[in-house]
């Protein structure tokens, strides 16, 4: 069923309530290998999170990132109306497009945000996968931000796998949380050839799997 109106308000105010309630079971655990949490919100950076793991970031960064403020690069699709809605709600601006060479429009929506002081927060291999593989607009909005980006991971000590593109992953209730900010990566500014900038993509793409251990 299409869910549009007040259907719409309705899904989206519960699982906004439901989602807040979920996250109250859970025990987290946070490894700060960038140096965020209490400190000012500068330099801005790209946070980077696989899709299959998502779920709870807008909790985790409105909870223990408090004082950073950006915005999340969201599909265009309807599924991605009902995300969006439910992402703002947490408090964060929201950027409709692709991680995709067609997502340029969006990437350039993103720098935007990023030149205003701000941070960007991409599923790279989203919305449709392959998972664990990154598209190339990230590569583009750091070299056109000059941000470096943060590899973000959540790790569940007890989960659910949904039999989705990417095997997305629901921490069971009660189960310990181990979120983890990644060194942040930089990518080289300036790519000549199209194999420099494949170097690029499969160099951030290698950073983002090494805080992965659940695959």
């Amino acid at each position: 069923m299409k869910l549009e109106g007040w259907r719409a308000r309705v899904v989206i105010a519960v699982g906004f309530r439901l989602l807040q309630l979920w996250a109250r079971t859970l025990r987290f655990e946070i490894e700060d290998r960038a140096d965020l949490i209490g400190t000012r919100p500068m330099p801005r950076y790209i946070g980077a999170l696989w899709h299959n793991r998502l779920l709870l970031l807008p909790h985790v960064i409105r909870r223990f990132l408090p004082q950073r403020h950006g915005a999340a690069l969201i599909s265009a699709s309807r599924d991605g109306a009902l995300l969006a809605d439910l992402v703002q709600r947490f408090g964060f601006d929201v950027v409709r497009g692709s991680s995709s060479r067609k997502g340029i429009t969006a990437m350039l929506q993103l720098a935007d945000v990023m030149a205003k002081g701000r941070d960007a927060v991409i599923t790279p291999d989203g919305p449709r996968g392959p998972a664990y593989e990154i598209g190339p607009g990230i590569v583009f909005l750091a070299q056109k931000s000059g941000a470096a980006v943060v590899p973000i991971n959540m790790e569940y000590s007890s989960y659910w796998r949904l039999r989705s593109w990417d095997r997305f992953v629901l921490p069971r209730p009660f189960s310990k949380v181990r979120v983890i900010f990644g060194v942040p990566h930089q990518v080289q500014l300036l790519t000549h050839t199209e194999d420099d900038f494949e170097s690029e993509r499969m160099r951030l793409q290698n950073a983002m799997m090494q805080v992965v251990e659940m695959r």
